[in-house]
């Protein structure tokens, strides 16, 4: 069974993230820089929340707030799920599943690893897929 860890250690080791009084508009020019769709919230080096482009699109557009004069705090999603290296992609895939959710962020020790999306644990389904499927037909043929 495949872990967290080993996901982690296939990936790039960026941990893209803001602190908590940042306005949601730097947060999502920081999202657009590095093409991703969530950004880790913290506070004085501890996980505080987790703010989404799910989260901008139902708490900022949908109320009336503008993302310049609004605090990423403020729509974030606090206390978010998080996981640990040792835990299985299964694991993760179930939750993101069972909660609709689609980032965890990764934990040990109360330290910040990391950050896995439903993409890279499709990616990295699909790649161990590939590697099974090409060691069973390499063990017919010979």
């Amino acid at each position: 069974m495949k872990k967290v860890q080993q996901l982690l250690d296939a990936k790039p080791s960026q941990i893209f993230s803001v602190a908590e009084n940042s306005s949601v508009l730097s947060g999502l020019q920081l999202m657009m820089e590095r093409n991703v769709s969530a950004l880790l919230i913290t506070k004085e080096d501890v996980l505080t929340g987790i703010f989404t482009e799910r989260d901008y699109a139902r708490k900022i557009i949908l109320h009336g707030k503008t993302s310049a004069d609004t605090n990423i705090h403020e729509v974030m999603t606090a206390n978010p799920i998080t996981v640990q290296p040792a835990d299985s992609i299964e694991k993760c895939m179930q939750i993101m599943t069972d909660k609709h959710i689609r980032h965890l962020p990764v934990m040990k020790d109360g330290k910040l690893l990391g950050m896995v999306s439903i993409g890279d644990l499709v990616k990295f389904i699909i790649a161990d897929q590939k590697q099974t499927i090409s060691q069973l037909e390499n063990y017919i043929s010979s």
